[in-house]
C-alpha cells in the first residue's frame, strides 16, 4: 500500500512537472502563505518541510563532485529564501493574532523552539538568536559573497581562453567535435553557475538582515498589540510575544544558516573525483606526522595541574591511535602493491613495420622554449586562436580546407626562434619577442623609436622591437604595431599561399569533387575517371594555385576540362584552357573592380626572338641566351619596381603561347608580378600599357 501511495505520488508529480505547472503552483502557494491565514498545524508541516528541504540542499551541495553537478544551486537557493520569507510573513500573522492564547497558539514547533531550545527564557533567546544571526551574516554569508564575486569574475575573464583552449585541441586533432561542443557546453555552464551564484549571494545576505528587522517588528508589534488591545500585563505579554518571536526567528534562521554554509561550500568546492568529505579525509588526515604532533601537543597540556586532564589526555591518545592506524594503512597498503607480480617486461620487437614510419606534417611550426607561452592552452596564449583564424581566411580565399597546422617545440632553435616548415622543408624562419611588439616602417614615418632593430619576415621592411607602453608614441610617428602571435600568423599566411599547390593533392582533390557532386552529380562522374585520371585534375589545379589562383570555382574548372580533354590532356594547355574561362576572377583578384587594367608589354621584336626560341624547341621548352635573359629580367624588375612604387598592380601581358613560360621565368625572382596571356583578359576590360620591355634590350 506504501509502495502503491509512493508510486501514485511519483506520477502526480510527474505529470505537473511534464505540464509546466511546477514553478506556477509554487508561487501560488508562496502568494497563499503571504495573504491567506494558516492554522498552526499547517504551519508547523512547511516549517518541517523548511527545515527538511535546507538540510537536503546541504548534504546534495557535500556530496558534489563539482559545482556543475548541482547547477539548479542558485535557483534552488531563491526559491528556498522566498518560501522561507513567506513563512515568515505567515507566522507572524499567526503570533500576532492568536499569540496572547499562549505559547502552543502558533503551533507545535515554534513552541518547541521557544520553550526547548532556549529553556524558556526569552533573554537566552535573545542571545542565542543574536549568536545565529552574527555567524550567518558575518561570518559565512559575507565569505560566501566574496568568494562567489571573485569566483564569477575570474571564471569570465578565464573564459575566452578556455574557448580558444578548446579550439586549438579541435584543431589539432587531440579531441572530436562531440566533445568540443561537451567542454563549450561546460565552460559557458561554469560561467552561468558562478555569475547566478554571485547574485544569489545577495539574497542570502539579504535574508539574513530581513530575519534581523522581522524579529525587532515582531517584538514591537506583539508587546504593543498584548498591551493595547487584549489587556495584558506588560511583562506577562513581553514574555509571550518575545518567545513566541524568538521562536519563529530561530525556526527560520537555522535553515538560512544551513542554506548559507550549502552556499559557502558550493563556491569552494574544486572539481575533483571525490565528494568533500572524502577530499577532507584524504587530505587532512593523509600525513601521521601531523596527528603524532598534535597528540604530544594535547598530552602534554593534558598533565598540567589544574588542566582539564581527562579531556586532553583522551583527545591526545585518540590522535597519536589514528597516527599510527594511518600509519599501519599506508604500510599495509605498500606491502600489498609489493606483493603483486611485476608487469612483464614488454617484448622486444626487432623487426620495424610501417608504423615506425611517421608521416611529416603537411604544415608544421617549431618554436623555440621561450615562444611556448604563445601556444599553450593552458597559458592563454593567442597565437592559437590566429592560426585558426588564418586556415579558415586562407581555405575560403583558395578552394580547398587547409591543412592543421601541427606544433612542436624544437630546442634545437634559439629560445626566441621559430620555424615554418611544409611536408617537412623549411620553407621560412625568424624570430619574435613573446613580451614585445613589432613597429613596422611602411615607408615613411616621423621618428626614431627605442628598441631591438630588425626586419619584418613577410615584407622584409625595417622594423623594431618595443614594449607595450610605447605602442600609441610608435603609431603616432606612422610605425605599424603588431604583436608577436600576428607576426607568426602573418608570417604562415605568406608561406601557405605562396606553397598552396603543395598542400593540395589527390586527396583533397577528391574532397572537392565530393563536394560538388551533391549539386552536379553528371558532371563530376562523367569527367572523373571517365575522361580523365584523377591526377591530371590534380595537377591543373596545382598549377592554378602556384599563380595564386584560387580554386574555389571548381564547376567551371570541371566544365572547361571536360570539353578540352578528350582533345588533349597536356596539363599545360588544360590549365591555359581553365585559366582564359576563369580570367574574369584573375583580372578582379589583380586589379579590383576597375574597367582599366595597366599592364607592361614586351617589345615587338623581343617577343619574336621568344617566339623563335620556342620554335625551335617545338614548344616543349624556351632557350635564351645567359645575357639576354639576365638583361630582359634587369628590365622586368625595374618595371615591376616603378608599378610597385607607384602602389598599382604590376602586370606583364603578353601573347597565350609565352604565357606559361614567361611566368616560370619571372616567378622566383619577381614576386609579385602578375603573367597573364590576351585570351584572360575580359573584353571589356580597358587595356592601358604604362611600359615595354625590350627597346632597350635591342638597342644593346
Amino acid at each position: 500500500m506504501a509502495a502503491l501511495t509512493t508510486a501514485s505520488a511519483n506520477n502526480i508529480l510527474g505529470n505537473i512537472n511534464k505540464a509546466g505547472l511546477g514553478a506556477p503552483l509554487l508561487l501560488i502557494a508562496m502568494l497563499a502563505m503571504m495573504i491567506i491565514p494558516l492554522p498552526p498545524f499547517l504551519l508547523d508541516i512547511l516549517f518541517t518541510f523548511n527545515i527538511s528541504l535546507a538540510l537536503v540542499v546541504l548534504l546534495a551541495s557535500i556530496y558534489a563532485k563539482r559545482p556543475l553537478d548541482f547547477a539548479a544551486f542558485p535557483t534552488l537557493l531563491l526559491i528556498a529564501t522566498l518560501l522561507r520569507l513567506a513563512l515568515n510573513i505567515a507566522s507572524t500573522r499567526v503570533v500576532l493574532l492568536h499569540g496572547h492564547g499562549g505559547h502552543a497558539a502558533a503551533g507545535q514547533v515554534i513552541k518547541a523552539f521557544g520553550d526547548f531550545v532556549v529553556g524558556g527564557n526569552f533573554a537566552v533567546g535573545l542571545v542565542v538568536f543574536a549568536i545565529l544571526v552574527i555567524i550567518n551574516f558575518v561570518v559565512v554569508t559575507k565569505g560566501a559573497g566574496r568568494i562567489s564575486e571573485v569566483s564569477a569574475r575570474f571564471t569570465l575573464d578565464a573564459m575566452p581562453g578556455k574557448q580558444m583552449a578548446i579550439d586549438a585541441d579541435l584543431n589539432a586533432g587531440i579531441i572530436g567535435q562531440e566533445e568540443a561542443r561537451t567542454r563549450r557546453r561546460e565552460v559557458a555552464g561554469e560561467a552561468d553557475f558562478y555569475g547566478a551564484m554571485d547574485g544569489a549571494s545577495k539574497f542570502v545576505r539579504g535574508d539574513a538582515i530581513a530575519g534581523i528587522l522581522i524579529l525587532f517588528i515582531n517584538l514591537i508589534g506583539g508587546l504593543a498589540i498584548g498591551v493595547a488591545q487584549f489587556h495584558m500585563p506588560v511583562a506577562e505579554a513581553a514574555k509571550v510575544f518575545t518567545l513566541l518571536t524568538i521562536g519563529d526567528g530561530l525556526v527560520a534562521q537555522i535553515p538560512a544558516l544551513l542554506l548559507a554554509t550549502a552556499a559557502a561550500f558550493m563556491v569552494t568546492r574544486t572539481s575533483t573525483a571525490s565528494d568533500m568529505g572524502e577530499q577532507i579525509m584524504s587530505q587532512l588526515f593523509a600525513n601521521p606526522k601531523s596527528l603524532i604532533v598534535t597528540g604530544g601537543v594535547l598530552i602534554s597540556m593534558g598533565v598540567i595541574p589544574g588542566m582539564p586532564n581527562f579531556a586532553f589526555l583522551s583527545m591526545g591518545g585518540a590522535a597519536i591511535g589514528a597516527a599510527w592506524w594511518t600509519h599501519e594503512k599506508a604500510k599495509a597498503r605498500k606491502a600489498e602493491q609489493a606483493e603483486l607480480p611485476p608487469p612483464p617486461p614488454p617484448a622486444e620487437n626487432t623487426e620495424l613495420s610501417w608504423d615506425d614510419v611517421l608521416p611529416t606534417d603537411a604544415i608544421g611550426l617549431e618554436v623555440g622554449y621561450r615562444l611556448i607561452p604563445m601556444v599553450d592552452r593552458n597559458q592563454n596564449g593567442q597565437l592559437l586562436g590566429r592560426l585558426r583564424g588564418v586556415r579558415k581566411k586562407l581555405s575560403q580565399e583558395l578552394g580547398f580546407l587547409v591543412p592543421a597546422v601541427h606544433i612542436r617545440d624544437n630546442l634545437d632553435l634559439e629560445p626566441n626562434q621559430y620555424r615554418l616548415t611544409v611536408h617537412g622543408a623549411i620553407i621560412g624562419q625568424s624570430a619574435v619577442h613573446a613580451d614585445k611588439e613589432m613597429a613596422i616602417n611602411p615607408g615613411q614615418v616621423y621618428g626614431q623609436l627605442r628598441g631591438t632593430v630588425t626586419r619584418d619576415p613577410v615584407f622584409d621592411l625595417e622594423a623594431v622591437w618595443i614594449g607595450a607602453d610605447q605602442r600609441e608614441q610608435a603609431q603616432s610617428l606612422g610605425y605599424t604595431v603588431v604583436d608577436a602571435s600576428t607576426v607568426i600568423a602573418t608570417h604562415l599566411s605568406q608561406i601557405v599561399q605562396d606553397n598552396a599547390q603543395s598542400l593540395l593533392g589527390h586527396e583533397e582533390a577528391q574532397k572537392l569533387l565530393d563536394g560538388l557532386k551533391k549539386t552536379n552529380q553528371r558532371l563530376v562522374e562523367d569527367l572523373i575517371p571517365k575522361l580523365m585520371p584523377l591526377s591530371v585534375l590534380v595537377k591543373v589545379l596545382q598549377n592554378l594555385l602556384a599563380e595564386h589562383v584560387p580554386v574555389r570555382d571548381i564547376r567551371t574548372i570541371l566544365e572547361v576540362l571536360a570539353e578540352y580533354g578528350p582533345r588533349n590532356q597536356d596539363t599545360g594547355f588544360l590549365t591555359a584552357q581553365v585559366r582564359a574561362a576563369l580570367g574574369r576572377l584573375i583580372v578582379q583578384q589583380i586589379n579590383g573592380g576597375n574597367t582599366e587594367l595597366p599592364v607592361i608589354t614586351l617589345d615587338f621584336s623581343l617577343e619574336r626572338i621568344l617566339q623563335q626560341s620556342l620554335e625551335t624547341t617545338q614548344g616543349t621548352a624556351m632557350s635564351l641566351e645567359p645575357n639576354l635573359a639576365n638583361r630582359m629580367l634587369l628590365a622586368l624588375r625595374d618595371a615591376h619596381t616603378q608599378r610597385e612604387a607607384a602602389g598599382q598592380p604590376s602586370v606583364l601581358l603578353v601573347a597565350d603561347g609565352l604565357r606559361e613560360f614567361l611566368a616560370r621565368f619571372a616567378r622566383p625572382a619577381l614576386k609579385g608580378l602578375h603573367v597573364l596571356g590576351f585570351n584572360e583578359v575580359p573584353s571589356d576590360t580597358q587595356i592601358r600599357i604604362v611600359a615595354t620591355v625590350g627597346d632597350s634590350l635591342n638597342k644593346a
